[in-house]
């Protein structure tokens, strides 16, 4: 493990956003490392306002696709809203549908089956929407390099609009119109939208078309939110600002889907961390273990009693999914080591009943033990399916994109993808795959890293410090969580080990003779405890988070590493 610290900003900036916003030099040089230079920025960052939004049409193909659908209403013509089945697709069904259909009776949404579709825009979603005589569909989410499905649809007199935030391939589909800020000639000034993103320009540039209030769609940020959280996109730019107002909306006045869930986990309010971790895995687990379409009636339900009871439905797939996840991550650690390749570069496992809604579950837990770029392929019909997962600094997409030769199709971004070949091709591609990365990666991205913002001595850790970190929020990609970097700790003599298993860490540090002691939590790092002798010194990297016990609130350390003091630290 690497300790690495981030750039330090330019000592000019930081001179003048502790004069100009009269904060600490601590505070100055993380919003400095966060690219914000001056006063506007900072006020800009710490109040995300929806009128810092873009116009919608300065999207490539927004007045095509706000025509056609203008025209489908005029028409009376029957749309489909299409998705993919993980968080942001559904939360994009979710969000179109439920906007489009007061106006237009007759609009129908539509997941793709995991298991006998697959990914994207499928043959036989396309040949349901012509049974339907349906002439319109909104792919949400995927369809960027759908060229052939579109031509097809095309074909049948079906339009398309694509609403896709993915990587484009070398050509585009022929849709009415295509809707992705990541194309070459798309001059829209934000491309990290994720799908349910896209889908809110759309619905913000019908609106803005028809001259309605922007304040109509302030309901509709909790999906966008949850999107975002889910789908691991920036939180920067626009996304902040979605993210920041769509949180607001899940915490005071949450959609009935939403609330369900929070009832279940029992949560009266919501970070964007427990959008990762509680809403969003249960979304996703509906496509995973059964239909995407259950997240879609979900998130599209009214009544709070009936939505209660499809978030019970849905909690038990989560459970399901625990065990499925668990048993297949053993699996494949086990066919790593039978097949004696601890010291490879990559990983690529592969079994044919490995259950498909998990396996990018499953590529996520093996870089935890193997830091490396990883596959995890299933049998998928007459096909294999894998869902990748890379490493920091690492980009599978391209190594993918060199390993084409042997892929079918592929999709994705710089950390996550997903990918199909025929069955015939899996050890040709696995060691091409390898060869690939072999040549492309450096020895220091196979070192697991954990970088930290600056470094801070505990007594600058007090409750007007931790107000104004916390006001940081939303965190995420491009905005993390700040981590500090403490140096010569030593805890009161009373750490322990605790957990099930002894598994997590728990420990009271002061420095010197300060008086000033804090509580310290290391999750999974229980087998640090040696380290904590009373005598012994340790330098810690964590965040600073709230604690709440007997309904008493204290700040504590969130321990993400600790090792023994070095002298020049």
């Amino acid at each position: 493990m690497i300790w690495t610290p981030k750039t330090t900003p330019n000592t000019t900036e930081v001179n003048a956003l502790v004069e100009g916003l009269k904060v600490s030099r601590s505070i100055a040089t993380l919003l400095a490392q966060r690219g914000i230079t001056n006063f506007e920025e900072a006020k800009a960052f710490f109040r995300p306002d929806l009128s810092q939004l873009h116009n919608p049409f300065l999207m490539k193909g927004m007045e095509n696709a706000v025509n056609r659908i203008n025209q489908a209403f005029q028409n009376k013509e029957n749309i489909l809203v299409y998705g993919d089945y993980d968080v942001d697709g559904t939360t994009s069904v979710a969000l179109v549908y439920s906007y489009l259909k007061p106006f237009h009776n007759q609009t129908n949404a539509y997941i793709p089956d995991r298991y006998k579709e697959g990914y994207g825009l499928s043959i036989a979603g396309i040949d349901y929407a012509k049974s339907k005589n349906i002439s319109l569909i909104i792919c949400l989410d995927c369809g960027i390099k759908a060229i052939e499905k579109v031509d097809y649809a095309n074909s049948l007199g079906i339009d398309i609009i694509i609403c896709d935030h993915h990587r484009p391939g070398q050509n585009i589909p022929k849709a009415i119109a295509v809707l992705d800020p990541k194309q070459n000639d798309c001059h829209y000034p934000f491309d990290e939208l994720c799908g349910c993103g896209i889908g809110f320009k759309l619905i913000q540039a019908l609106h803005q078309n028809a001259n309605k209030n922007f304040k109509d769609l302030i309901p509709y940020l909790d999906l966008v939110a949850t999107a975002i959280g889910s789908d691991i996109v920036p939180i920067t730019g626009e996304n902040r600002i979605l993210a920041y107002h769509g949180l607001q909306v899940l915490n005071k006045n949450p959609r009935p889907g939403f609330k369900a869930i929070m009832n279940i986990a029992k949560k009266d309010e919501l970070t964007i961390t427990d959008v990762v971790f509680i809403i969003g895995p249960r979304i996703n687990l509906a496509g995973r273990m059964e239909h995407g379409l259950h997240a879609v009636n979900l998130l599209t339900e009214t009544d709070l009693v009936e939505a209660q009871e499809k978030a019970k439905t849905i909690n038990d797939y989560n459970l399901e999914r625990r065990y499925t996840d668990k048993t297949i991550t053993e699996e494949a650690l086990e066919q790593i080591k039978y097949l004696k390749e601890e010291d490879r570069k990559t990983t690529v496992v592969y079994h044919e009943s490995w259950h498909k809604g998990v396996i990018g579950i499953v590529a996520s837990r093996l870089t935890e033990t193997y830091y490396r770029p990883t596959l995890v392929f299933t049998k998928s019909g007459d096909y294999l399916s894998a869902s990748a997962r890379s490493v920091y600094g690492f980009d599978i997409y391209n190594a993918l994109e060199a390993s084409s030769e042997f892929i079918e199709q592929f999709g994705g971004h710089k950390y996550a993808a997903g990918l199909t070949i025929k069955e015939e091709n899996y050890k040709i591609f696995k060691q091409k795959f390898n060869d690939v990365v072999s040549e492309q990666i450096e020895d220091h991205q196979l070192i697991k890293r954990l970088v930290y913002d600056i470094e801070l001595d505990l007594k600058d850790i007090t409750p007007k410090f931790f107000r104004i970190i916390k006001q940081f929020a939303p965190f995420g990609p491009g905005n993390m969580k700040p981590v500090f970097r403490f140096n010569g700790l030593q805890d009161t003599g009373f750490a322990k080990a605790v957990g099930k298993e002894k598994e997590h860490l728990k420990c009271k540090l002061f420095k010197n003779k300060n008086p000033f002691k804090i509580d310290g939590i290391g999750f999974n790092l229980g087998q640090k405890l040696k380290y904590l002798n009373q005598k012994s010194k340790v330098d810690v990297l964590a965040t600073i988070d709230e604690n709440e016990w007997n309904n008493q609130i204290s700040l504590q350390l969130k321990i993400k590493d600790l090792k023994p003091h070095t002298q020049n630290a």
